[in-house]
């Protein structure tokens, strides 16, 4: 049979074959290769398919100020072409006829922290091997094509021109500008800098970011930890020697404002939120319940109950924290007809006054705690999910237990921890307000 006619049959009985593991303990192995990358495997002979990542700290972060866009580009074409010595020469065809022979997948992407590049095989020797082969001349030798880096620079400048016509696209913008402004996590991809792009930026931003210091390798599948340390070292000894890339700095402290952007959308578009928390922060287990009763948890949410149901001002208005690296935003969101938005806002910050200052009831903290913990199978009821989990432990270096122990972090969230969550990192006089509608400069 077809390679890849066996890798689907057997990701379709996925889900099933791993629904018992999920309840079970999960034994994560972790180690550092010779070249300083952080290992972390979990074997399962559940099927005989390999799931890996590699997450290197190169993300949009990392753009200098005036090359937004350098990071996700660099990402884009790593697999457009390959060229070097010691390895085969493949273009962007070639390339993805190995694909589709050796029945494998190759993904990845980038956000604001890391960008990231996967891979998932049968574990038979013909397509396991092929496939890390590919994989490493890709980490080793992306030769970035300058005809294939013109025609994406082309695509991605007609869709950012698109996209700002829309206005969601300008809100996310100027919300993510305001929350961190000077700051590498306010940059976003503007037409000007994607012009700016050359295959050079592309060259050098790969040389220095893309090292094995800070790079994080997560597998989980049927092999043995022999042949996981074998796997991790080869792919690590691939990428650029280079010290680690240099951190983040620091999110500044935040100031409240109120900003008004002219667009002739049909709603006012709205976003009230500030930097608020690590991915490594203890309290983000009581951040994450206390959203859920707040604007997390849809028809049941305090947001939704008061600013849709009883008044229709919008048809959905929710919250959340994006954790990253360093402290990633809380969000409130939502629309509304523009005639009425100051008293939607006003409702909004009412409902946000009440649970600053008195937090969930019991009821509330009890369906949270429940939604959470009664969920957990079905996010990590595959090997995608569960490598999604592994690779977060092990960029964010949360503790190796953190799967098993997550019930239990949920479960002993008391209310005074949610309350006490949210006073130290959610500010009122420090909350950013972006609408975007209609008549909004007035």
């Amino acid at each position: 049979m077809n390679p890849k006619h066996v890798f689907l049959a057997l990701t379709c009985s996925l889900l099933t074959s791993l629904a018992t593991q999920a309840h079970s303990a999960t034994k994560i192995e972790h180690w550092t290769t010779p070249s300083g990358a952080r290992v972390y495997f979990v074997a399962t002979n559940a099927l005989p398919i390999l799931d890996l990542q590699i997450d290197i700290p190169a993300g949009s972060a990392q753009d200098p100020a005036n090359k937004s866009g350098l990071a996700s580009m660099t990402r884009s074409l790593l697999d457009a072409g390959v060229a070097g010595a010691g390895v085969e020469a493949l273009d962007e065809e070639k390339i993805a006829g190995r694909v589709v022979d050796l029945g494998i997948r190759v993904g990845g992407g980038v956000d604001s922290d890391r960008s990231s590049i996967s891979l998932r095989t049968l574990v038979e020797p013909a397509q396991r091997n092929g496939g890390l082969a590919l994989l490493r001349s890709l980490l080793s030798s992306p030769s970035f094509p300058a005809e294939v880096l013109a025609r994406e620079k082309a695509r991605s400048i007609a869709a950012i021109q698109e996209a700002e016509t829309r206005p969601g696209t300008v809100l996310g913008k100027r919300f993510s500008a305001a929350l961190y402004p000077g700051h590498p996590y306010g940059r976003t991809a503007s037409v000007h800098s994607v012009a700016a792009l050359s295959r050079d930026d592309l060259v050098a931003f790969h040389r220095n970011n893309y090292s094995a210091q800070g790079a994080v390798i997560s597998m989980i599948g049927a092999i043995t930890r022999a042949e996981a340390e074998v796997i991790a070292a080869d792919l690590s000894a691939a990428l650029p020697s280079r010290a680690a890339v240099a951190p983040i700095p620091p999110v500044p402290a935040p100031a409240g404002e109120v900003v008004r952007i002219a667009h002739p959308s049909a709603q006012a578009h709205i976003a009230v939120g500030m930097p608020a928390v690590k991915r490594s922060d203890p309290e983000y287990y009581a951040l994450l319940v206390g959203n859920y009763s707040l604007g997390g948890g849809g028809f049941v949410s305090r947001l939704m109950k008061e600013v849709r149901e009883k008044r229709g001002y919008a048809y959905d208005v929710h919250s959340y924290f994006a954790p990253r690296k360093l402290e990633g935003p809380f969000q409130i969101g939502l629309q509304t007809r523009t005639e009425q938005a100051d008293d939607a806002l006003k409702v909004v910050h009412d409902v946000l006054d009440g649970y600053l200052q008195k937090g969930p009831t019991e009821a509330e903290l009890k369906a949270a705690k429940q939604y959470y913990v009664d969920g957990l199978a079905l996010r990590i009821d595959s090997n995608a999910k569960l490598l999604g989990y592994l690779s977060a432990i092990g960029f964010y270096e949360l503790p190796l237990n953190f799967i098993d122990d997550y019930p239990r972090l949920i479960n002993s969230v008391t209310a005074a921890q949610v309350r006490a969550a949210f006073a130290s990192r959610v500010k009122k006089n420090g909350l950013v307000t972006v609408i975007v509608g209609p008549d909004a400069k007035k």
